[in-house]
């Protein structure tokens, strides 16, 4: 048996060797195994960042104090003097800090919900192990 090669003029390119060529149905599950890597990872990100958030805002909160009854006897038009003053000037002084630390932790707390997806899956995940 005799074996006749032909070759294809048409063609002026060469095929890439068998290796180098990608298997699509592949690089679908590996495109969607990084997206997965990248979407956990944003995931736990913001679960760090929820955390800070909330150590912040506790720490302000401790800074500040009990703040809203001297508040409330300033604007009812009481004087103050001594230590309840220094500490309505502390708290006073810190509400835009409180404020700025809490519309932060509500970021945090939002972007963060799809937490609750991935650990919902992986503690049914765990169970059924």
């Amino acid at each position: 048996m005799s074996v006749i090669w032909v070759k294809n003029q048409t063609s002026a390119q060469e095929l890439p060797p068998v290796s180098d060529i990608q298997d699509p149905v592949a690089s679908e599950a590996q495109g969607e195994l990084v997206a997965d890597v990248q979407d956990i990872d944003g995931i736990l990100n913001s679960l760090k960042t929820l955390l800070s958030s909330v150590e912040k805002l506790q720490k302000i909160r401790q800074e500040v104090g009990d703040v809203k009854p001297l508040i409330g006897r300033m604007l009812d038009g009481e004087l103050m003097a001594g230590e309840e003053l220094e500490q309505l000037k502390t708290g006073v002084s810190g509400l835009s800090r409180l404020i700025r630390a809490y519309s932060d932790h509500q970021a945090a707390l939002a972007k963060a919900q799809p937490a609750r997806n991935l650990l919902d899956q992986v503690l049914k995940g765990s169970q059924t192990n």
